[in-house]
């Protein structure tokens, strides 16, 4: 039986709640994933290691968990623009492949990191391309319902018509008018008006296109969560999961046209839950700043996958986590040290739930005791660095008996998704064979390398700076100049 309540921060209201699924038992979960125009960086899959705790906290409160993640490969414009070109065109055009070889390419790649990170498979991994059909009903309803405007870039809904539009992101819709959203759309009336149906501009042919009543065209990158999630989950679920970035305009947006659709005066979404961003010296990391490092990088460099998970699990997802080498070789070696440990205490009990763990712990009552606080800690607001202290603090506890020990170490290894009992000694020590780099050389590539920005060689700059990535390099750009450091 459920012992302790868990509450969530909601993103809706900037407050802590009891949270309580609408259907006894089930929880419906979506997140929203990746544009799969490019490989996912660290900083993407902060958000997906997060809903995965989350899901696994549900698991371990008793609860099943409908858990769906899309695929955005069609909607998704440069910049998240209203008008020009979209994302997997772009890249299209770029790798000269098709859209259709771009989004399996690397929809493949985000499944290889997920996988690399232990996380969760969702229930369902639908594609924005397979219901470009409903997205159009949805939209004709918003016509019928009258809050859209058609102008000849596309339909757009008028969130003149929602008075409490804007309400997740605290968003004071008069300064966004002047300020956060400043792309300019001919016959736009407001805008925090946003694309339902992005239309072919007069001369021009998409790689992706559909007809609709509003011409040939794409569906708008909103447009697209709202359809899947509805159409899997139901018209509405209990939470919805992204970065804080999406808090005030993709999730914004949502909502708007939802509660619009549905029209019935309750909340589409109760619970929405966001991470924080990953931080690079003082930017976030992200595609468009040009800080890329994937899983992928940093595994070929030593590094094994889960040494990022610890990284990530040792911060609260609400707060900014900065991003360092140091920081995840010291999360790498506490990795190791805890799976020479687990595994000296043999073949660990299969845990899913909080109940089973107490079980699992049999008569040892210090040990069910440190149960119940990896229970307070998970519950509180999926307090994570609070469980692994517990976990070392365990470890080292000489009055918990073996199958006590066992016990504990399974329920950490439940809440955290870090799989104690599978992970050996020996997978982790090959990661952290790294081959021998000549600084000599690599101080003359970083210099060539800014040369080249310094003369406005962006070719030349990005490929010297693909070369230093290839020799387990990565640089910094400071004001006082570029820094290096290697990789593990």
């Amino acid at each position: 039986m459920q012992r302790v309540t868990l509450r969530l921060f909601n993103s809706l209201g900037r407050r802590v709640e009891d949270f309580t699924p609408a259907t006894d038992g089930v929880v419906r979960l979506y997140s929203c994933g990746p544009t799969v125009y490019s490989y996912a960086h660290i900083g993407n899959l902060r958000a997906y290691t997060f809903a995965d705790t989350l899901r696994r906290a549900l698991l371990w409160k008793g609860l099943r968990v409908e858990h769906v993640i899309n695929i955005t490969d069609v909607g998704h414009a440069v910049a998240e623009a209203e008008l020009g070109e979209d994302k997997l065109e772009v890249a299209a055009a770029r790798e000269r492949r098709s859209v259709e070889e771009i989004a399996a390419m690397y929809t493949e790649a985000f499944f290889t990191d997920l996988a690399s990170l232990n996380i969760l498979p969702a229930h369902h991994y639908p594609r924005a391309t397979q219901y470009v059909e409903q997205m159009i009903a949805f939209a004709e309803r918003l016509v019928e319902r009258g809050f859209t405007y058609e102008i000849e870039s596309g339909l757009y809904f008028d969130t003149s018509k929602d008075p409490t539009y804007g309400q997740l992101g605290l968003i004071d819709v008069s300064g966004q008018l002047e300020g956060a959203r400043v792309e300019e759309v001919p016959g736009r009336q407001a805008k925090t008006d946003f694309a339902l149906w992005r239309a072919e501009a007069p001369g021009q042919l998409r790689a992706m296109r559909w007809n609709s009543p509003w011409g040939w065209g794409a569906p708008g990158w909103h447009l697209e969560c709202s359809v899947m999630s509805m159409l899997l989950l139901g018209e509405h679920f209990d939470i919805h999961t992204g970065g804080v970035d999406h808090r005030q305009l993709h999730h914004v947006n949502e909502i708007a046209q939802s509660e619009a659709y549905l029209g019935d005066g309750q909340p589409w979404v109760k619970f929405w839950l966001h991470n924080e961003f990953l931080q690079l010296g003082s930017a976030k990391i992200s595609k468009s700043s040009g800080h890329i490092l994937t899983v992928s990088d940093l595994a070929k460099q030593g590094f094994h996958p889960l040494a990022y998970r610890l990284f990530l699990l040792g911060g609260h997802y609400r707060a900014q986590l900065e991003f360092t080498l140091a920081g995840l070789d010291s999360a790498q070696s506490t990795l190791r040290r805890l799976v020479r440990r687990t595994s000296a205490l043999g073949e660990l009990p299969l845990v899913t739930t909080a109940d089973e763990a107490r079980a699992a712990a049999g008569d040892d009552a210090a040990a069910v005791a440190v149960i119940d606080q990896i229970d307070d800690a998970i519950s509180a607001d999926l307090n994570t660095p609070r469980v692994l202290a517990l976990l070392q603090d365990s470890l080292r506890d000489q009055t918990l008996s073996e199958a006590g020990q066992r016990a504990v170490v399974a329920a950490c290894a439940a809440v955290l998704g870090l799989p104690f009992g599978q992970l050996t000694p020996a997978d982790l020590e090959q990661a952290s064979d790294l081959p021998e780099v000549d600084e000599a050389a690599v101080e003359q590539l970083v210099a060539d390398r800014e040369a080249a920005r310094v003369a406005r060689d962006w070719a030349r700059a990005d490929a010297l700076r693909a070369e230093l990535t290839e020799l387990g390099i990565q640089v910094t750009d400071t004001a006082d100049g570029p820094t290096w450091t290697r990789l593990g």
